[in-house]
């Protein structure tokens, strides 16, 4: 692809902002000779910070946003009341079709009003998913949603199945992807209303990949390939699997260096170990997309450095090349 992929981050969003997404962003530019950066956000901190890099002026652009949604801020009223904000002039970037994509490590709940209400979804999507993908033994899988519906109905859970579906084929080349609905058992006559209700709409829909129900258990050994949930579950999975995730490396760390003998093991085992845990680290893939709008958001989480937003930077690139848009448009219409 010759065109510039136009890329907008949100410099005022996140922990450790501006700083860290300024430094993924030059990052990304160094890497990607495609791409360009529109960089939004207060004109005096990103001035600072950028005076700190080296960098093509000619693929950065910057637009400047006088106001901030803070973390905690009220989602709805955040992105009415706060118009000049780096979110809201991101996000109507998008959908003047003056960028291709957003990136943000802001605000959850602004960035998933936001995106619906401004970049706003495609025809036929009921509901817009947060989907990010989730280390497994087997590579990767797609946790849909797990963050955006919590009071979803079955016909909105067919939906994610189909996206997640796309996704998965489109951006990870897994042909025929399997899909699974997150259950307490295996048996289909298990669970709430909202699974035993969905579980024969997945059956029995021809465009699905379907193997039925997926205990938590299973997911960290690759069970699925998409894993269709809503989201007050979802982002319960998510958040337990980060958590687990931190303290296995922490208590690691601590055996490793409990005495003398542990000290020279870990140096014979700290290759091998180190190969083996990267691929448990999310910041490689990127953040969670929100499928199922007429632009593209990938949200981060609020911790996210420079690895994480360069590499969701590099997501969006492979989202407009791939034309996930459209393929998940053409899904949906066929239903």
């Amino acid at each position: 692809m010759n065109e510039k992929i136009r890329i907008v981050v949100d410099a005022m969003g996140g922990d450790y902002a501006p700083a860290e997404p300024i430094r993924g962003a030059v990052s990304a530019l160094k890497e990607k000779e495609n791409l360009e950066i529109i960089l939004v956000g207060q004109k005096e901190a990103i001035a600072e910070e950028l005076s700190k890099h080296v960098y093509d002026k000619e693929r950065m652009k910057l637009v400047f946003a006088s106001e901030v949604i803070q973390t905690g801020e009220p989602p709805v009223q955040s992105i009415q009341k706060k118009k000049d904000s780096s979110l809201v002039v991101g996000l109507n970037l998008v959908r003047n079709n003056e960028a291709d994509a957003i990136v943000t490590s802001g605000n959850t709940g602004s960035v998933l009003v936001g995106g619906q209400v401004i970049i706003r979804k495609e025809k036929g999507v009921m509901r817009a998913p947060l989907a990010p993908l989730i280390p497994t033994n087997k590579g990767v899988s797609l946790l849909i949603d797990c963050g955006a519906n919590v009071d979803a109905r079955p016909e909105h859970l067919v939906q994610f199945a189909i996206m997640g579906q796309a996704y998965m084929e489109a951006m990870m080349g897994i042909q025929n992807p399997r899909v699974a609905i997150v259950n307490i058992g295996a048996e289909e006559e298990k669970g709430n209303a909202l699974v035993k209700e969905t579980f024969p709409l997945l059956r029995d829909h021809g465009g699905i990949n379907f193997i039925g129900n997926i205990e938590a258990r299973d997911i960290p050994y690759g069970g699925a390939d998409v894993i269709v949930t809503e989201a007050f579950t979802g982002n319960v999975i998510l958040k337990l699997y980060e958590g687990v995730a931190g303290a296995l490396m922490s208590r690691i760390k601590e055996g490793l260096m409990s005495s003398a003998k542990s000290k020279i093991g870990g140096l014979l085992v700290k290759p091998a170990l180190k190969e083996t845990l990267k691929s448990y680290d999310t910041d490689q893939y990127g953040g969670a997309p929100l499928l199922g709008l007429r632009g593209l958001v990938v949200k981060m989480h609020g911790n996210a450095k420079e690895v994480c937003i360069k590499n969701a930077i590099f997501q969006c690139m492979k989202f407009v090349e791939e034309d996930l848009n459209g393929i998940i448009r053409n899904r949906i219409d066929l239903g």
